[in-house]
């Protein structure tokens, strides 16, 4: 992994990111470089107080090892998911661990991105960067978008079928935004996974049946998003 520099110091951006990592000298060499690019860095060294300093910082975005003392990495992101303070914060999950069913549970839990070691400091830089154009989702114009009895609210980040309001991970809202936009288009896993969770992102297409699956069932019985076989999903027209 590069440890050297990832830039020179610049401007403050004024956003905050939160570093919950317990190898402490990688933590120092994360929050060193982080703050060369003008984040305010908070640095946390187990799960436990992870938790603490999200909740009290709130920062724009976290940055998450799985393998956690105190408290794991997957429980973090499970609370920060279930709490109304944390819920929204972009997570990019940084660990060891390869395996496809680690990706699956990471984003089936709510983060935005994998990042795997070892790794590239100034390839992390670019992915947060990415995540946090996302989630602040400045190219889109249309305050709210609605097909059928299903409409989302992109200022306020909420999701409803007819009334009803649907409890959405960051990625599943981005999904569902991304085939709103385009009913009776149909989407491959690439495109789908391009846009929810982001370019370059390393992410398996099985990662995109995952959400779809969890999507389908929050919105209930209305099946509107359709499987097109050989190719991917649509929203019905």
């Amino acid at each position: 992994m590069s440890i050297a520099p990832a830039a020179t110091p610049v401007t403050p951006t004024g956003q905050k990111i939160l570093v919950i990592e317990d190898e402490k000298t990688l933590a120092d060499v994360l929050g060193y470089n982080l703050r060369r690019e003008g984040y305010d860095v908070t640095l946390a060294y187990d799960g436990q107080e992870g938790l603490k300093q999200a909740s009290a910082k709130l920062p724009d975005l976290i940055v998450l090892d799985l393998m956690l003392p105190t408290i794991s990495g997957t429980e973090v992101l499970r609370e920060l998911r279930s709490s109304d303070r944390t819920r929204e914060i972009p997570v990019i999950i940084l660990t060891a661990k390869a395996e496809e069913a680690d990706q699956v549970v990471g984003f089936t839990l709510g983060a935005d991105d994998y990042v795997t070691k070892p790794f590239s400091v100034k390839v992390l830089i670019q992915r947060i960067k990415a995540v946090k154009r996302r989630s602040e989702g400045t190219t889109e114009p249309e305050d709210q978008i609605t097909h059928g009895n299903v409409r989302i609210d992109r200022i306020r980040h909420r999701a409803f079928v007819d009334d009803r309001e649907l409890d959405l991970t960051p990625t599943e809202f981005r999904l569902l935004e991304i085939m709103l936009k385009s009913p009776g288009r149909a989407f491959t896993r690439q495109q789908l996974m391009d846009g929810s969770i982001g370019e370059g992102a390393v992410v398996l297409e099985r990662t995109i049946d995952v959400h779809v699956k969890t999507l389908r069932r929050k919105m209930g019985e209305i099946e509107l998003i359709e499987t097109v076989r050989g190719v991917g999903y649509r929203l019905k027209e």
